[in-house]
């Protein structure tokens, strides 16, 4: 897209935001015709934006964040908040986990819901209600379940990231759940796929594939690291236990995300020493190439990422010494949350916190 188509589609983003507010009848119109034309998913934000939105400082704010006021006011009874969905002319729910000190939030909320496009997309097809996963108010959950603290049901709900923003349709069933901070080609793309109802009928990785991104650039080789084992891909660690964790990186070619996660967190010294004491793998989920996976099954590389279900790379996973899986960071990822995960890993927090914010909280990290 040139300067020109694109000062022309900054200029239509604009006329849609001001059409939304004047009358959101309209707007929606507008709205859906931009959503069902052949243009690729994410398309709401317009063409590949020039500030990079993977780059932030990931240590912990010194000021604490402000939500949008356009968030819904909500007593944290879920179930009424989807009851209220069709009322509201809304399409789901979005509960938004976070924290005040959070970086990743930060990150979020400044480069997708302060965007004026994507913040009208939002308003106009979701409800967002916002948990303070150490807060200490009462939340009862879509199926009427009451957890005393907000704390308590962000642990129930695996929210080991933040932010985790997990999506409802009107029924209360969950359609999506995004763990950490993805940026705004990718959770453009995310909502559009939630909101016109493609959940219904494909995975998200697959819907993702089809979008003009930042995943369209980047090296045509897998990045290289001495961190990693060499194939054949043996993992298997259901028999004989090993004597180490292992954490296998799943990757692409022309991966943006990769590059910078090489050329950042996997670079410095400190994390590149850490890693020394836990095996690693890289595993190109583009390719057939044959795996045995730590659960003892035969696979290749492009088929085990399916059955995980994967739609982000890089996406790292971490298994223990028997095989089963403690946790996987699938979205942006910095020095300061990755170097925190190897020590929950290394130090087998896991064992003593299975909630990974909580573990942080605990040994203040």
């Amino acid at each position: 897209m040139g300067y020109c188509d694109r000062t022309i589609w900054r200029f239509v983003q604009a006329l849609l935001l001001l059409l939304f507010l004047l009358n959101p009848a309209i707007a929606g119109t507008a709205l859906q015709t931009t959503v069902e034309t052949d243009e690729a998913p994410g398309s709401l934000g317009g063409d590949i934006p020039e500030e990079d939105f993977f780059e932030f400082e990931d240590q912990p704010l010194k000021t604490p964040l402000t939500l949008p006021d356009w968030f819904k006011l909500s007593f944290l009874d879920l179930r009424t908040d989807v009851s209220e969905l069709q009322e509201n002319h809304k399409s789901g729910l979005i509960v938004y986990f976070g924290q005040k000190f959070c970086a990743y939030c930060k990150a979020h909320l400044t480069h997708n819901w302060q965007d004026p496009f994507i913040v009208a997309y939002t308003r106009k097809y979701f409800d967002v209600v916002a948990i303070n996963i150490r807060g200490d108010r009462p939340v009862a959950d879509v199926n009427g379940k009451v957890y005393r603290t907000e704390k308590e049901f962000a642990v129930a709900q695996k929210a080991n990231f933040t932010p985790t923003l997990v999506f409802y349709d009107t029924e209360g069933n969950e359609t999506l759940r995004l763990r950490g901070y993805h940026p705004p080609y990718q959770f453009s793309a995310a909502l559009e796929y939630v909101a016109q109802g493609y959940y219904k009928a494909e995975k998200l990785k697959n819907y993702l594939s089809r979008a003009a991104s930042f995943s369209e650039f980047g090296n045509e080789e897998l990045n290289s690291n001495d961190i990693f084992l060499p194939p054949p891909y043996a993992l298997d660690r259901s028999m004989f236990p090993s004597q180490m964790p292992l954490a296998v990186f799943f990757e692409r070619p022309r991966c943006y995300a990769c590059d910078l996660l090489h050329s950042g967190p996997l670079s410095n010294n400190v994390i590149l020493h850490t890693m020394t004491q836990l095996e690693a793998v890289q595993i190109n989920i583009v390719s057939d190439t044959p795996v045995i996976t730590p659960r003892g099954e035969k696979t290749t590389a492009r088929q085990w990422a399916e059955d995980l279900g994967l739609y982000y790379t890089p996406t790292i996973i971490f298994y223990d010494e028997q095989g089963k899986e403690i946790i996987r960071i699938d979205s942006v990822v910095g020095f300061y949350r990755l170097n925190n995960v190897l020590h929950y890993v290394l130090s087998k927090g896991y064992l003593e916190e299975p909630n990974f914010q909580l573990w942080r909280q605990r040994h203040k990290r």
